[in-house]
């Protein structure tokens, strides 16, 4: 059974995720002690949980969920970019033939939520191939971090089957063991995915707003 810092954890990162608590909302340890049935100090632990993964932020005393900073975005880009590459050459070198022969780039099924999940897992699931743990993390850590703009991305079905093509190719140059070519299309992905991603955000800025959605930088 999940600890009560573990559920109270799951629960608000996947509310914060989906965009249920918008950026800048106000978040109270009472309100989240009642909410999910749990004491003080395992909701304080989920809190500092979602801190470190950049989803909460302190507001004097209290919590607020963390706004999205178009800034952060990019430097986030430019740091899973290079990430992933090293993992995705380490996979080529050390990935067992089943592991590649199960490797699927997967369409990108529909709905902002699904499509998000599928696409965070083969990222993760690519540098895990690799083997280095720390590397997996890194990625891990990443695409957690920019999540929520990425919801906003994949909200296009447009948006979906453009990152499906893009891991497709990123498949294939993993499969034929081409180190190269697989960084190649893991570079051209991570831009095209940051383009895609930052047209939306600025296009739909104003909007967002009236949703009380708070987006800062850039």
């Amino acid at each position: 059974m999940p600890s009560q810092t573990d559920h109270v954890y799951a629960q608000v990162r996947r509310a914060i995720l989906s965009l249920d608590l918008v950026p800048g909302a106000h978040l109270s340890e009472r309100g989240l002690e009642a909410e999910h049935g749990a004491s003080r100090t395992p909701v304080r632990a989920a809190l500092m949980r979602l801190e470190g993964e950049g989803l909460v932020a302190r507001d004097g005393r209290a919590w607020q969920v963390a706004p999205i900073d178009l800034d952060e975005v990019v430097a986030l880009a430019e740091y899973r970019e290079a990430v992933e590459i090293a993992a995705a050459r380490l996979a080529c070198e050390r990935a067992t033939g089943a592991e590649l022969a199960a490797l699927s780039a997967d369409e990108f099924p529909a709905g902002e939520d699904a499509g998000l999940e599928r696409g965070s897992d083969f990222h993760v699931g690519l540098a895990a191939l690799g083997g280095n743990l720390f590397l997996t993390q890194a990625v891990r850590d990443a695409v957690t971090r920019m999540a929520r703009a990425r919801w906003l991305e994949l909200r296009s079905e447009e948006g979906r089957d453009a990152a499906w093509q893009e891991h497709a190719a990123i498949v294939e140059a993993v499969r034929a063991r081409d180190p190269e070519a697989a960084a190649s299309a893991l570079s051209r992905h991570t831009q095209a995915n940051l383009d895609r991603l930052l047209t939306s955000l600025r296009a739909d800025r104003r909007a967002l707003g009236a949703r009380g959605l708070r987006i800062v930088g850039a």
